[in-house]
């Protein structure tokens, strides 16, 4: 025991989880002692100072956070007593390799489950996450809306934080136009969660004081959902959780952290993508939620695409540009612009990796699992430059837009585009009207 009686430590994260933990258990809690953050996954958002405006009265300079490759010498340095890991869609060696270099270390390794970080609402809670991210929950978000919505439900959408620019300037974020994402300075990764949220008509709050974000949403809504990111479980505790699977990664449903923790605490399960899996994936998906979760309501769905100009695919060799984290850390060779370009006809899908530059040069480097596509990556102004050049740069006839906003919006593309559209379709019953019923 240490004179003060206080536990050193550390808190593993990508900029969202990490600082909800902290938030909500730590920051006032006079038996700990916050001394670092480690960061991962998203390029760019180490090297930051967690800030004093949200770090409260223990913490008068706010929290340094270091690269996650820093964290056996952090452990040494401050003599650390524990190490949370608070953020999501890894693998569980992946989970245990990290858990194996804190105990060499030391230090004792530790998970925060619902008891201590879920936030209670004051109005009904509807949360939509998944087992991985990718599997398609934003469109299952914005069916839940609208289903709300006509029946005259008043619905806020709270959103998964990804708080990547000025931390102090995050704190609580509110979305209701497109000039609200230019003011907040969005990176591209923001824009594909709220934009088509914003086209809808609902309004969107996200940032890094969940509390905060959860009291001022209550004042004008009367149903709260949460749209949840990668497969991280919710911060709010929900009256009802919808899951998605996705067959197409079949078995990953019980083998990343903390995407089963979902799947085992789900109300209903939306197995989505049947019509593109196969029927083998669709049953091993079914037989796993069954194993785990037999109470859980089991909803299978298909997403339907559509392209807006699908004549300028045919024949021709396209260049795909798909949602970033959905085939980086999302672990997908492809989505749903690779489909499109298969179906409609394309002649070829250009590799883009001997055109890219900069970060997104990096990026195929990290991720070599990555097949004939080019991942939307936008965590910066520099970055969405280095991917226009990239797009740009590679020898192709048109470029298909598989992320869910139209990337010319952001940048100069100087070749021939089409979208790629996609929504949930529920196949037969049961179906999100009866799992919403109490609700409705």
């Amino acid at each position: 025991m240490r004179p003060d009686g206080k536990r050193k430590v550390i808190i593993m994260g990508a900029a969202g989880r990490d600082f909800h933990n902290f938030n909500v258990y730590f920051r006032d809690n006079p038996s700990y002692e916050v001394v670092a953050f480690t960061a991962s996954q998203i390029p760019g958002i180490e090297k930051r100072v967690y800030p004093p405006e949200l770090s409260g009265n223990q913490y008068p300079r706010g929290i340094s956070i270091y690269p996650e490759e820093e964290l056996p010498e952090l452990i040494r340095r401050h003599d650390v007593d524990e190490v949370i890991l608070a953020y999501s869609d890894l693998s569980y060696p992946e989970v245990m390799d990290k858990a194996s270099i804190v105990t060499a270390g030391g230090a004792d390794f530790k998970l925060m489950g619902p008891k201590t970080t879920m936030l209670q609402a004051k109005h009904s809670v509807i949360s939509i996450c998944a087992v991985r991210t990718g599997a398609g929950k934003s469109t299952v978000a914005r069916k839940v809306c609208r289903i709300l919505k006509k029946r005259g439900k008043k619905i806020v959408v709270i959103r998964h934080p990804m708080p990547y620019g000025d931390l102090s300037k995050q704190i609580s974020q509110r979305f209701e136009s497109y000039e609200d994402l230019d003011k907040q300075e969005c990176t591209i990764e923001e824009r594909e969660e709220y934009e088509p949220h914003i086209d809808a008509g609902n309004v969107v709050y996200a940032g890094v004081d969940y509390e905060k974000i959860l009291r001022e949403a209550e004042k004008e809504a009367d149903i709260i959902v949460w749209d949840g990111g990668n497969n991280d479980i919710p911060f709010y505790r929900p009256d009802l959780h919808i899951v998605v699977a996705d067959p197409h990664r079949a078995g990953h449903e019980l083998a990343y952290y903390p995407g089963e923790t979902n799947l085992r605490m789900a109300d209903a399960v939306i197995i989505n993508k049947v019509d593109t899996a196969s029927p083998d994936n669709v049953e091993k998906v079914t037989r796993n939620i069954q194993s785990v979760n037999p109470r859980a309501l089991i909803i299978k769905a298909s997403s339907s695409i559509v392209v807006d100009e699908p004549s300028q695919l045919r024949a021709k060799k396209v260049l795909v540009v798909e949602d970033g984290p959905t085939v980086t850390h999302g672990g997908m060779e492809f989505s749903v612009g690779a489909i499109a370009a298969r179906t409609f006809g394309a002649k070829e899908m250009v590799d883009p990796r001997p055109f890219a530059v900069g970060s997104i040069k990096n990026t195929f480097r990290k991720y070599p699992h990555l097949g004939p596509v080019l991942p939307a990556m936008g965590y910066g102004k520099r970055q969405v430059r280095e991917l226009e050049e990239t797009i740009n740069a590679t020898h192709c006839d048109a470029v298909v837009l598989g992320t869910p906003i139209d990337l010319r919006r952001i940048m100069q593309i100087r070749k021939p585009a089409v979208r790629v559209a996609y929504e949930i379709q529920e196949i037969g019953k049961p179906d999100l009207e009866e799992a919403l019923k109490p609700f409705l």
